[in-house]
């Protein structure tokens, strides 16, 4: 894997000021939303950014992720990183060691955790990375993710699908976006460049799924429906055209109207097709 040339959120001096002791090498930007590091022994370490519509979303996320880190340790308030945050470290006894520091800035959450190899995750551990979320949080803002606007997606094509009122649209990354109501429906875009020999093997491959050609929209695409394995409500369809795949995906968390079927779903398909 080639590594990245740089975190937005972090610089390679601010980590090596607050992390003297480890030589990370990082080695992947998860497409401006988060950095996963490495280091010689093993060790790995993850920072993500998660950017919310308003403060009041950004509160009820945090809540949430402070409850599922508190569940796998002991958590104590961290002070000077945003509004607030919390940190801690695995029990000696765990299976896999994890220091993780959680803050709160805004509109955006910061998490940033490190899996030692072979050692303790202990307050030596997590002073450093405690000042590394310091530096990382007045970063955030750099994220590539953004609210109101897709090039694939419009409010007006997930009527029928999800609730228009709680509708918030979100870009996820480069060439992805995703919209969600508040009951967690959700439908996403994602474009990726790909041969035709890939799209059609894809077509042909055996899988979980009800299988449908939709010939409608080129020779390539065609829905899958009714999975056995996975969300078994979710509806997909890919795609191709100009070397670019476009997968549309509605995912409903209960059966839906809409569920066991790609018919009402290809309208969308129709107009991410058009803007390929």
């Amino acid at each position: 894997m080639l590594a990245a040339e740089s975190c937005p959120f972090i610089s390679a001096k601010e980590l090596g000021g607050a992390m003297p002791a480890l030589n990370w090498s990082l080695v992947s930007n998860q497409d401006g939303r988060g950095c996963i590091y490495q280091a010689g022994r093993g060790d790995t370490m993850m920072l993500t950014v998660f950017r919310n519509p308003d403060k009041d979303r950004a509160r009820e996320l945090y809540a949430t992720f402070v409850k599922t880190l508190g569940e796998r340790m002991p958590l104590n308030a961290v002070a000077g990183i945003g509004d607030e945050g919390q940190g801690g470290t695995s029990a000696a006894g765990a299976q896999r060691q994890e220091a993780s520091v959680v803050a709160l800035s805004g509109d955006y959450i910061l998490q940033i955790s490190i899996y030692p190899i072979g050692r303790r995750a202990d307050d030596a551990l997590l002073g450093p990375l405690t000042e590394a979320a310091r530096a990382a949080i007045a970063n955030v803002g750099k994220t590539s993710e953004r609210f109101g606007d897709c090039e694939w997606l419009t409010a007006a094509d997930a009527d029928g699908f999800l609730d228009k009122s709680t509708l918030t649209v979100q870009r996820t990354g480069a060439g992805s976006c995703m919209m969600f109501d508040r009951e967690a429906n959700t439908m996403t875009v994602a474009v990726i460049a790909t041969s035709r020999d890939t799209a059609i093997s894809m077509m042909k491959r055996a899988g979980p799924c009800q299988h449908v050609v939709i010939p409608e929209l080129g020779n390539e695409a065609f829905g899958e429906h009714s999975c056995t394995k996975g969300n078994g409500n979710a509806d997909t369809i890919y795609v191709w055209k100009n070397g670019r795949q476009a997968s549309i995906l509605f995912a409903p968390v209960k059966p839906h109207p809409e569920s066991g079927s790609v018919q009402r779903l290809k309208v969308v398909a129709r107009r991410v097709y058009g803007k390929l």
